[in-house]
């Protein structure tokens, strides 16, 4: 199984934390607040830990599970401690009206990350299409994957994975605009009559292995896409 930090204490954050661990990854919770980053850990069991904020993450995946307009900063704030990492984005830049999005159309919120990470880390825009609490219920849905590095993402794709989802390549990090955009996408269907449960499921054939029980939300309400 593979070794995960996770940069951010909000409700995804909580939600792909239960999953790894349910799948039997390693997690470590850093969070700029320390309490709520240890009362994290604390509720995701499984020997989760608690790293200390702009350390060198202990996991080689790193989850940028922050607000879009922080994901940025944060990855330039840590700096060199994630070299080597392979580090996923899993924000969405949507403006104010929740009706287009907060990027130029030549770029995304991942792209800029990995221009503010080091050379050596590996960047990959994943997990935005996903309303969170479609996520945490645990029944098979597509997750899509944009980035370079073709072995760095062979193992985020195990990491999905053993959550008990289909990871699909998308292609290149220039793909994330594009995700960024479905992720808009999925907004729109929600507002326009879908409801917020609709997310891109697998096939009716595709069975996540290992099979893993649907995850009991612990007590947070939030925005439903990261």
């Amino acid at each position: 199984m593979s070794s995960i930090s996770i940069i951010g204490t909000g409700n995804m954050a909580r939600t792909i934390g239960m999953l790894a661990v349910a799948g039997g990854n390693t997690v470590e919770v850093m969070g700029r607040d320390q309490s709520k980053a240890a009362d994290l850990a604390k509720a995701l069991g499984g020997g989760a830990t608690t790293g200390e904020w702009g350390a060198v993450p202990a996991g080689d995946i790193v989850i940028v599970a922050v607000l879009y307009d922080s994901v940025v900063p944060v990855v330039a704030e840590y700096g060199d401690a994630l070299a080597g990492k392979a580090i996923i984005d899993i924000s969405n830049p949507f403006n104010s009206e929740a009706d287009g999005l907060a990027t130029r159309e030549d770029t995304s919120i991942a792209q800029e990350a990995a221009k503010a990470a080091p050379a050596s880390a590996s960047v990959f825009k994943a997990f935005n299409t996903i309303f969170r609490h479609v996520l945490e219920k645990g029944r098979p849905l597509d997750v899509f994957i944009a980035g370079d590095n073709a072995q760095a993402k062979a193992g985020v794709e195990a990491f999905i994975e053993s959550l008990g989802l289909r990871p699909l390549d998308v292609g290149g990090l220039e793909m994330a605009h594009w995700l960024e955009g479905a992720g808009l996408l999925m907004m729109g269907l929600a507002r326009h009559g879908r409801g917020t449960g609709t997310s891109p499921s697998a096939s009716p054939n595709f069975t996540a292995e290992p099979h893993r029980p649907p995850v009991q939300a612990v007590g947070e309400q939030a925005a439903p896409l990261a």
